[in-house]
């Protein structure tokens, strides 16, 4: 059964850093793509970055590129999102999902996910 655990959220002022944690299992990383997606008050979940053993490398909405960075740590079962010069904009609910497979064009849907983590909070005000 796969596991997803979000970690790493809080409040941090606009250009500030944070760094969000999934912690899952070997076996995940090894079958599944792991994805980023955030949900603000109101709106829908949207696709932020994704990473799998089986693609070249990791793939960013336009809206984060340049300023996050998703990678995995086999070893410790665990993806990360490091959040760079936070925006009011990248406030949201940060949940992390897993499918089969590997990150494909598709990964952009939230319904192609069958598991999820319970989320994390961002908050980013001054």
């Amino acid at each position: 059964q796969v596991q997803l655990v979000e970690s790493g959220g809080g409040s941090v002022q606009p250009g500030g850093s944070l760094r969000l944690s999934c912690e899952t299992s070997r076996f995940t990383l090894d079958y599944h793509a792991v994805a980023w997606f955030r949900q603000a008050p109101g709106k829908e979940r949207d696709w932020v970055s994704c990473i799998s053993t089986f693609n070249e490398g990791p793939s960013y909405a336009d809206s984060v590129k340049d300023r996050f960075t998703v990678s995995m740590d086999k070893g410790k079962g665990t993806v990360y999102l490091q959040m760079n010069n936070l925006t009011t904009e990248d406030t949201a609910l940060y949940f992390c999902g897993a499918e089969a497979g590997q990150c494909y064009i598709g990964s952009s849907d939230p319904d192609n996910y069958d598991y999820w983590g319970q989320g994390t909070q961002v908050t980013v005000s001054s």
